[in-house]
């Protein structure tokens, strides 16, 4: 008897484990039968007195006895709710009543209506489960038949499937245009059930499927929302429009129901949304939550008046400077840098004698580098030195003279009134160039930071800057003006620029240039009055002056009034077909490109891949520039990719192909791209991709890439990357425009000393910074064609990369602003997302003291509670509070 127990046991858990696939394949397979199956399956005692059970109760079910029938579905009911089984197999009683359910089917359509009838749709509903038939949804079915108040009485697999089947339902319905109303309140009654038992994700992806996202907060208590709106707020990303901007307002509801003002704020600022951000900003009552609002919106560049002087003090940027050199002191890294301790020429193992040595464009390239690297340290031994200051300027050549003299803006990055001091001495200069160049400077200083008395509209709009008939001053005052008030949508500017745009007297470059810096200032607002101008200097320009190489720069300023904009764009595409070939078709690619930039849109990068395609005959003068939009295009799958990891991997992959197949415009322009999708994110795949294009044959394909190696590295002091730039300079020792590149890419790997970055992505990489990406952008653009800016006489485009620069740090501070250094831990960010419990967000951290730098994707988090953190990312200026139930580390 013993035995025959034994083997009772050991068949039991035989019999379920290869029984349960078996019973599986048979639930999909409705017909094909095995051989295996024609088997009697051999069953214990317990199980043969079960399947006895069920039969009777069938059984009496079919005799008609309507007084029997409560009992019974009771008796069935209880059996199927008792049962247990392991996670994996099928509860006995479902398994043994399969074979009777289209006998009971048959049956539910021969009783009458009544309680009896909708109890026995209840049953029917749970055993539609194991007919996973893709036309027939039983479940769902016979659930719509049996209204109940607790769906989630039949446990989570059940709830699970009818949340499936209510998907698949409600699509067929659409496509017929039927009603959903039952559907609907159906899918809305199972969100409870899901919330309680932590599937979050279920929830939310069912209410997009019955398209109810927006009726998701008032189903939100305090234990759930955290969860619910980390998920979503990840998936805007995958999304397509508009359900990701719906999904974006539904978070921001919830933040703002539950007084989560910094997570409002952040998803206010990705919807662009200037009224939300005031909302949002004025809903804040504590003085000290107000100004870490300030940083966030100051952060993105958006301007807000305030009469508050503390809060304007943040929402102006103007203890920025302060900020950046206390960090530089406690990084003790104030002491000037010169070129050469960048170079370290002794390195370079230079091969025979150098080409006849081009000084002035060494010089110039000094300048750069020097301005690069000590940027925003108010030092350097080339420019600021007292004795014979005028001594650097004097070595360059008329251009090099406007940037030599622009570098001291950037030496002195947002520390404005000892900048423009500074300036002030080559203001009254007798060179024209040396005048242009303080004219940038001062919009240079002014780039990212305000002040009440607006110091760079006063000197800027005077009449011998903006009115002068100088055109390099003129140029270098528009300028100034567009990288001192990049994103705040002023009026007033837009009277003084949009005549120069639309007067058809003067130079292309004076009106590109006026373009651009307008397209600077209303960046991502989609501004009626400044388009329609462009537009309209488009279709009177004769097509010989937009051909011209500044045309190019109309077309920018065009697209980055719609940066962000998405489906706001079409109506100026449409436009664009009245104007002539090939500036029309220049302008479209980029105003699209920049409408999805930073959103991940598929079918946009796909219609961008299919302009790569065509091949484009430009061996004639009169077709030359007609094949330009393909780079455009490169650069804006770059544009539409760098929002979201895994789209960003598929375009490093694309990136490949085009430079295999791709003609040499796009093969010029791949390298650009790459940069731009990895700007401040030396990862070593990207820079030995980069390493091997800087060879190629093709030296425009080299040339840029140069440059990508360095925007890759921008303000990271990566010392691999140094070292293959340093190679590039002994192997390029006799070309002067390549090795100009290859300093300006060593200037910008030690930017700011390693403290700055030019990634356009902030708030833990979740929120693009329009200023910033137009900035990188116009720099691209300009080096889609090198030869004839950068390299030329065109160089001061370079400072286009001031808006996208900003320190890498965390600052903590108290409630009154002053610095309060505590230990943080700072590590690889993790993604927890629909994790279970509370998983750690940083994994193989370190401890540091306050102020830190964080490289891309760190994170940091306080290593105790003895503060909490006003900021929900510890990143750029964070205000610390006290923490009132702190015990002491004890």
């Amino acid at each position: 008897m013993a035995n025959d127990d034994k083997s009772t046991t050991a068949d039991k858990g035989k019999g379920k484990a290869v029984e349960t696939p078996e019973k599986k394949d048979k639930a999909v397979d409705g017909d094909k039968k095995d051989k295996k199956d024609n088997v009697p399956e051999e069953l214990s005692e317990e199980d043969q007195q079960l399947k006895s059970d069920l039969e009777m109760l069938v059984q009496r079910l079919q005799e008609g006895k309507t007084e029997l029938y409560k009992p019974t579905l009771e008796a069935i009911k209880d059996f199927i709710k008792t049962s247990t089984s392991s996670m994996t197999a099928v509860p006995k009683p479902l398994k043994f009543l399969r074979p009777q359910y289209p006998t009971l089917t048959s049956l539910y359509d021969q009783w009458q209506e009544g309680e009896d009838r909708v109890a026995f749709a209840d049953i029917l509903s749970v055993l539609g489960m194991t007919y996973a038939d893709d036309d027939r949804l039983d479940s769902l079915k016979y659930r719509l038949l049996a209204p109940t108040k607790d769906p989630g009485a039949w446990g989570h697999e059940y709830v699970r499937h009818l949340a499936l089947e209510i998907g698949m339902e409600y699509a067929k319905r659409q496509e017929k245009e039927s009603d959903t109303t039952d559907l609907k309140d159906l899918g809305l009654s199972l969100v409870p059930f899901f919330l309680k038992h932590n599937a979050e994700a279920d929830a939310v992806d069912m209410l997009y499927e019955l398209e109810l996202i927006e009726r998701l907060p008032e189903f939100l208590d305090e234990n759930t929302y955290a969860r619910v709106c980390l998920y979503m707020v990840s998936m805007v990303p995958l999304l397509s429009p508009p359900d990701d901007l719906v999904t974006l307002k539904t978070a921001h509801t919830v933040y703002r129901k539950y007084n989560k003002l910094p997570q409002a704020m952040t998803l206010a600022i990705r919807l662009n949304d200037i009224d939300l951000i005031h909302d949002d900003f004025q809903a804040a009552e504590d003085p000290a939550m107000k100004k870490q609002l300030a940083f966030l919106v100051s952060r993105q560049g958006i301007w807000i008046e305030t009469a508050d002087e503390e809060i304007a003090e943040c929402l102006n940027n103007a203890r920025l400077s302060s900020h950046f050199l206390a960090l530089g002191k406690e990084l003790n890294i104030l002491d000037p840098k010169t070129p050469e301790d960048i170079y370290k020429s002794h390195l370079e193992n230079t091969r025979g004698p150098a080409a006849s040595v081009d000084s002035a464009k060494q010089n110039l390239a000094n300048s750069f580098v020097n301005s690069f690297v000590n940027a925003g340290f108010t030092a350097d031994k080339l420019m600021l030195v007292e004795e014979d200051s005028n001594s650097w300027v004097y070595k360059n050549k008329d251009q090099g003279m406007l940037s030599a003299t622009a570098s001291i803006g950037m030496l002195h990055q947002w520390n404005v009134e000892p900048g423009l001091g500074v300036i002030d001495r080559f203001m009254e200069a007798n060179e024209d160039y040396i005048k242009a160049g303080a004219a940038l400077a001062i919009g240079i200083v002014n780039s990212g930071v305000r002040s009440d008395s607006d110091p760079a509209m006063a000197l800027l709009c005077d009449e011998q800057y903006i009115e002068s008939k100088v055109p390099q001053i003129k140029i270098s005052a528009i300028m100034g003006l567009g990288l001192a008030y990049a994103g705040s949508q002023r009026a007033d500017l837009k009277e003084i620029l949009l005549p120069i745009v639309a007067d058809t007297s003067l130079t292309m470059e004076i009106s590109a240039m006026a373009a651009v810096s307008l397209g600077l200032m209303f960046v991502g607002s989609s501004d009626g009055d400044v388009s329609s101008a462009i537009i309209q200097t488009l279709m009177e320009r004769d097509e010989a002056q937009l051909k011209e190489k500044w045309g190019q720069f109309l077309a920018l300023g065009l697209a980055l009034l719609y940066m962000g904009r998405q489906e706001e764009a079409d109506t100026v595409l449409e436009t664009l077909k009245v104007v002539s070939e090939p500036i029309s078709k220049n302008t479209s690619v980029l105003v699209d490109a920049c409408a999805y930039a930073g959103t991940g849109n598929v079918i946009k990068f796909q219609s961008l891949l299919t302009l790569c395609n065509s091949h484009i005959d430009t061996s004639d003068d009169e077709k030359k520039g007609e094949d330009t939009f393909q780079a455009y295009a490169v650069l804006g799958l770059a544009l539409i990719a760098m929002g979201e990891d895994i789209g960003a991997e598929m375009a490093l992959r694309q990136f490949g192909h085009l430079m295999h197949y791709g003609e040499s415009v796009i093969r010029k322009t791949v390298p650009l791209a790459m940069g731009l999708l990895n700007a401040s994110n030396p990862q070593m795949k990207v820079y030995d991709t980069l390493s091997r294009y800087s060879h190629d044959n093709d030296l425009d394909v080299a040339v840029n890439a140069i440059f990508a190696m360095g925007l890759v590295g921008a303000g990271t002091n990566n010392a691999r990357l140094a070292q293959l730039l340093r190679q590039l300079a002994s192997y390029y020792h006799r070309d002067p425009n390549t090795l100009f590149m290859v300093r300006i890419a060593q200037g910008l790997l030690h930017m700011g000393k390693g403290t700055l970055s030019v990634n356009p992505f902030h708030t833990e990489r979740s929120v693009l910074s329009r200023v910033a990406t137009a900035g990188l952008l116009a720099v691209l653009v300009s080096l889609v064609d090198a030869r004839n800016f950068i390299l030329d006489t065109n160089h001061y485009l370079l400072y286009f990369l001031v808006t996208a620069m900003h320190p890498r740090f965390l600052i903590t501070l108290d409630e009154d602003l002053k610095p309060l250094p505590v230990n943080v831990r700072v590590g690889q960010a993790v993604d927890v997302v629909g994790q279970a419990g509370r998983p750690k967000t940083i994994t193989g951290w370190q401890t540091h003291n306050t102020p830190v730098l964080l490289t891309y994707g760190e994170r940091a988090e306080l290593e105790d509670d003895e503060y909490i953190a006003l900021s929900h990312t510890l990143e750029g200026l964070v205000i610390l509070k006290k923490n009132p139930d702190w015990q002491g580390k004890e």
